[in-house]
């Protein structure tokens, strides 16, 4: 059995979602992806993922709402869910943290801090 951390990376943007992987992939993070709210609720669900970095922005359903499902739901209430979000505004980190997030992270992410902001919420 792998004791490799899984990580589940909800972005509806291709070059985001590219970028964050790439850079997980490289720390040796196993990464799943999903574009849509409804991807990410089945992912999380069948996948079981050590950490949730969740867009807030995204088509349909939104990252808020997505975290609700998803911290209501028996199966992956314990999972940590991070924003991720371009539209950094006051207010913003709580109602992220009010709808279950264990944290924030602003977009564009800092390259070079952003594998140790990650190992933070894997510890």
């Amino acid at each position: 059995m792998s004791d490799r951390k899984k990580i589940l990376v909800v972005e509806d943007n291709e070059m985001n979602l590219e970028l964050v992987t790439d850079i997980l992939e490289a720390e040796g993070y196993e990464v799943i992806q999903a574009a849509n709210g409804n991807d990410a609720l089945e992912s999380a669900n069948s996948q079981q993922p050590d950490l949730i970095l969740m867009d807030i922005q995204l088509p349909e359903m939104d990252g808020l709402e997505v975290t609700r499902l998803l911290k209501s739901n028996e199966s992956t209430r314990q999972i940590k869910v991070v924003a991720l979000t371009a539209h950094a505004m006051r207010g913003d980190e709580e109602k992220a943290r009010s709808a279950g997030c264990s944290g924030y992270i602003p977009k564009p992410i800092n390259t070079r801090e952003f594998a140790s902001v990650i190992r933070g919420y894997l510890e």
